[in-house]
């Protein structure tokens, strides 16, 4: 799985999955791990954790980093989006400047259901229900998630035979959240209509990953055939549903998302764009596509402000 050798940092938050996680590290990787705590400050109980962390690394000899990021959202924002987002770009930037090969993730089985559920009720395509990839990219580091066949009953038997201390997150059970109703409600009923579904569930979403890689294939290929920005007439000639790979791709390149409406209305626009006078000035994601001459554009809108990430607050402890 792992492209690069050690050293490692483990994304490491005093839960038990991430204690599990670092513990495991530690023992494959001696003296090249790295633990990598995000403080967002939205918790009273935020110093709780980095004590149970600061701990933890110190009796298992592991140095601990500890960033401290500004995740406050504007109006219309998700909490949740923008904490992660905050919470990647300072894993990057941890990893950049300790030198670490990578970040190790500890999203688990009972996540990775968790993921393709919340898919399933968004009504969401091939990448949303190939739900969460085992690695990536972003923010220029590697990130690995090791534990996405392992449950997370396991992780947690594991790590109290290994009586090493851990907390729990008081915002996993509250219920005002999607994911959190899923795991209360709906894994326990799964759990005894079919007790394997976290295999077969899993089964499904790399099915799901493998057939976006072959759509993604595609996509690249047609648009390197269509042109950068895509010529109209090379788009009329594929079929509607290849051109809306191709369109999407193209989008998602220019960092913009269209919903299912806005993509229909899109391949409205490009089969009517049969005259030099026909006009095209669509709201997709957050911008406009629009036609100039014989080729689409697109016209993001003005950036929004990226949670930061205070270089000060990195610091080791």
């Amino acid at each position: 799985m792992f492209s690069a050798p050690p050293p490692w940092g483990v994304a490491y938050s005093g839960g038990a999955d991430s204690t599990a996680l670092l513990l495991a590290a530690a023992q494959r990787w001696p003296g090249q791990v790295h633990a990598l705590h995000i403080h967002h400050g939205l918790q009273a109980a935020a110093d709780d954790f980095v004590r149970v962390c600061r701990s933890v690394c110190a009796g298992v000899s592991v140095p601990l980093h500890v960033v401290r990021v500004d995740a406050g959202h504007a109006s219309g924002e998700s909490p949740e989006d923008v904490a992660r987002r905050a919470r990647y770009a300072a894993l990057a930037l941890a990893a950049q400047q300790h030198g670490l090969a990578g970040v190790l993730l500890g999203q688990h089985a009972d996540d990775q259901v968790e993921t393709l559920l919340l898919a399933l009720s968004r009504g969401a395509g091939l990448p949303g229900l190939a739900s969460m990839a085992a690695q990536f990219e972003r923010h220029g580091a590697a990130f690995y998630r090791p534990l996405l066949q392992i449950t997370a009953a396991s992780l947690r038997q594991w790590v109290v035979a290994q009586q090493i201390p851990f907390l729990d997150d008081p915002s996993n059970t509250d219920e005002r959240y999607t994911r959190n109703r899923i795991r209360a409600r709906l894994l326990p009923a799964l759990d005894q209509a079919f007790p394997q579904f976290r295999r077969t569930f899993a089964r499904s979403a790399r099915h799901a990953a493998q057939a976006q890689g072959l759509l993604l294939e595609i996509a690249q290929q047609d648009l390197m055939a269509a042109g950068a920005p895509p010529a109209i007439a090379a788009l009329q000639v594929l079929s509607q549903p290849r051109q809306a790979n191709l369109l999407r791709h193209w989008l998602q390149q220019q960092r913009a998302t269209p919903s299912a409406a806005q993509m229909a209305q899109l391949l409205r626009q490009v089969a009517a764009c049969t005259t030099r006078g026909h006009q095209i000035h669509l709201k997709v994601a957050a911008g406009h596509v629009i036609r100039q001459g014989a080729v689409l554009h697109y016209l993001p809108a003005a950036g929004k402000a990226v949670p930061s990430v205070d270089p000060v607050g990195l610091a080791s402890l």
